[in-house]
């Protein structure tokens, strides 16, 4: 009864017909774009608008000759505490398949690099200059924390320059003026969203794949043997940023735009008032996914996890999902080990996919999940497991 009522107060706010800003029904113009009373409607997320642009926008990148130039993800960079840095990247080879491979400083970052076979891999940095992201990392449960988040998604492309030249056209605003080319790559990434609060990055490798240059500084860390268990877990399968519900629609196109990623399919959890949007490359391709509520925050009350998890942390990556072999003995392991659940295994071989989420990790912030989809399995998720992890989040 109480999210019924929560929900109902939600409608009063409406949606503008013309730019699709959400505002108050009292105000008598669009906030945003000043149209007055032109065919706005009750603001509640659905499929339809999607359904209708989605085409558009495939449609435009194919005629400005984006089409085809963004390819699959290759790295991920998350930024962390300086004091915590060297932790976080023994977490993760303690809960992970990744392994570790080196540790270098130039004079912007210390990055440790965490490899995953033909899979993307993981850059764990410290940045030692003024964060680009720390708007976007203070918020009631993050600010203690200022400089931790999963930052950036990089993608490859076979040619930076005529990329780069196309958006820079369409007014793609990148944190760098130009390209930065270094002895193994060239490199440029966007402006943290103001839709996800996520950075889009794009690589063009020279020759041989390499993270460090001649002129790094390498750092001699060490880390201990990694547990035999953990080479069940496999490449990094997906990861779901919580975004507005206002903002919804907007964080897909733009993935959509910087990207040759397309909206897939969406499943409403109503109880929850969540919805998981998922975009993807191709089936055996990292798969993005965006959360969001079905309506607007109201309270931490009746506005469900997902709107509340946005409330305390903001915008921000909440999961990342290792494909996993052998989930049951591997979720075994890593509670013997210490590793605490927000939930048992949900799903079964028989309905073809079984999936965990761990408690936020205080190195990263982040959740992570361990999914595990049997060979006859014909899809990406179920709703029974989407409505069963949405209400485990309800406990961090």
């Amino acid at each position: 009864m109480l999210i019924k009522r929560g929900l109902s107060e939600i409608m009063k706010k409406i949606v503008c017909g013309n730019c699709k800003a959400v505002y108050k029904t009292e105000e008598e113009k669009c906030p945003v774009c000043n149209m007055k009373g032109q065919n706005v409607y009750n603001f509640k997320n659905s499929d339809e608008y999607l359904k209708e642009i989605v085409p558009k926008i495939i449609d435009e990148r194919k005629k400005s000759g984006l089409e085809g130039l963004v390819k699959g993800l290759e790295f991920v960079i998350i930024n962390t505490e300086e004091e915590m840095h060297k932790e976080t990247v023994n977490e993760l080879l303690n809960i992970t398949g990744l392994e570790y491979k080196e540790t270098f400083e130039d004079d912007e970052f210390i990055t440790s690099v965490l490899k995953s076979d033909d899979a993307p891999d993981f850059l764990i940095r410290y940045r030692k200059g003024k964060n680009p992201f720390m708007k976007q990392n203070i918020f009631p449960k993050t600010k203690h924390l200022p400089n931790i988040r999963l930052e950036t998604f990089v993608f490859r492309t076979d040619n930076i320059g005529k990329y780069v030249s196309i958006q820079k056209e369409r007014g793609i605003d990148f944190m760098t003026g130009d390209v930065i080319h270094k002895d193994g790559y060239s490199f440029i990434q966007t402006q943290p969203s103001k839709y996800t609060g996520n950075s889009i990055g794009f690589v063009e490798w020279h020759n041989k794949k390499s993270y460090s240059s001649s002129e790094d500084n390498f750092l001699k860390w060490n880390f201990p043997p990694k547990k035999d268990y953990l080479r069940n877990v496999k490449e990094l399968d997906h990861s779901a940023t919580r975004v507005r519900a206002g903002d919804r629609d907007n964080a897909i196109i733009e993935f959509m735009e910087l990207t040759n990623y397309n909206f897939d399919f969406a499943i409403y959890v109503k109880i929850f008032n969540s919805i998981t949007n998922v975009a993807r490359l191709s089936s055996k391709d990292f798969a993005m996914v965006f959360t969001s509520g079905i309506s607007p925050y109201v309270n931490d009350e009746i506005s469900g996890p997902t709107e509340k998890f946005i409330h305390n942390y903001g915008t921000r990556v909440h999961h990342i999902a290792f494909r996993t072999e052998k989930i049951e003995d591997t979720f075994y392991n890593l509670k013997k080990d210490g590793m605490n659940f927000l939930i048992e295994l949900v799903g079964s071989k028989k309905e073809g996919i079984k999936q965990t989420f761990s408690f936020p990790s205080k190195n990263t912030l982040l959740v992570n999940e361990y999914i595990q989809r049997y060979d006859d399995f014909d899809g990406f998720f179920t709703p029974g497991n989407v409505t069963l992890l949405t209400e485990s989040t309800e406990k961090q």
